[in-house]
């Protein structure tokens, strides 16, 4: 499979944060189980926002991965991927 496409980098900017997320969720939840994790995010949607900013810090990695290995149009899938995650951001913390 040809690497240098948009579509693949957009799938590990959108696979990144999922992974992300269970570590934040692991790192600063630890204590509660996970579907109460996920019930209390789905009743604060500022504290969801929080968590997902945190999740989205780990596109980084593909990135930076992509860039440095001139593949643009993957880093590209990746950048269209956060800015996607950053527009939920926006919505769940001043929308809903």
């Amino acid at each position: 499979m040809k690497r240098n496409v948009p579509l693949f980098g957009f799938a590990a900017g959108v696979v990144m944060p999922v992974i992300g997320f269970f570590i934040v969720y692991l790192i600063l939840f630890h204590n509660y189980s996970f579907g109460d994790f996920t019930r209390y995010l789905m009743r604060t949607h500022d504290k969801a926002a929080t968590v997902l900013s945190l999740s989205i810090l780990m596109n980084i990695i593909p990135f930076i991965f992509f860039t440095n290995k001139r593949l643009d149009l993957s880093a590209r899938g990746v950048l269209i991927a956060t800015i996607l995650y950053a527009v939920l951001i926006v919505l769940l913390k001043f929308v809903w």
